[in-house]
């Protein structure tokens, strides 16, 4: 059975969850037809990528879908471009905290989504969930495995990246937070669904 590579990254940033680890946990271990390769990555910039190229290898999936949270979003955000710079606000949680410093040294300063994003956001939507396109994947882990799987997949398979939105109990009573969006769970998840769906359709 052909098989779709799913990841999604442990809490960060003092926050005890990630709404990501609780959506990979939820996923089925078959969509139309594909396997699902769940695979849970640390927020570390140099172990998130070597894991997530290591597992592509491993497995060969027909697309790879890697999740991740966007605090501050109100919407589920396909991401469009990958860039090849590391930047981190806060260290990473192996204490590493880049300045300017390139993913790929030499590398293509940016490097394009090969999901179907106009489709998935046309999916999540007719759920009733808020998406919409984005073209900025930040300059932290999420974006450094965005551009290290496309750099090393070579867009062979359709690959990209999908934000997710702070969950309630990241926002509610949490200082510095309160007004800040956030989404159900139950939305992620069936926002994330129809998704992953629309990439094993496009297949």
């Amino acid at each position: 059975m052909e098989t779709l590579l799913v990841t999604a990254f442990e809490p960060f940033g003092g926050d005890s969850m990630n709404p990501t680890e609780r959506v990979l946990g939820e996923l089925p271990d078959k969509i139309c037809g594909f396997g699902i390769e769940k695979l849970l990555l640390p927020v570390e910039f140099k172990r998130a990528a070597q894991m997530v190229c290591g597992r592509f290898d491993a497995v060969s999936p027909a697309a790879v879908v890697m999740l991740g949270q966007a605090g501050g979003r109100s919407a589920i955000t396909p991401e469009a471009v990958g860039r090849n710079i590391m930047n981190a606000r806060i260290p990473d949680n192996a204490g590493f905290s880049p300045v300017n410093r390139e993913i790929v040294p030499g590398g293509a300063a940016e490097l394009y989504s090969t999901l179907p994003l106009d489709g998935i956001v046309t999916a999540i939507r007719k759920e009733g969930i808020a998406a919409e396109v984005s073209r900025d994947a930040g300059e932290y882990v999420c974006n450094s495995v965005l551009y290290s799987m496309l750099a090393h997949n070579g867009g062979c398979v359709p690959t990209g990246f999908i934000h997710v939105p702070f969950v309630r109990e990241q926002v509610e009573g949490v200082p510095g937070r309160g007004n800040l969006p956030f989404m159900d769970e139950d939305a992620i998840l069936c926002g994330i669904l129809a998704a992953v769906r629309t990439v094993a359709e496009s297949l």
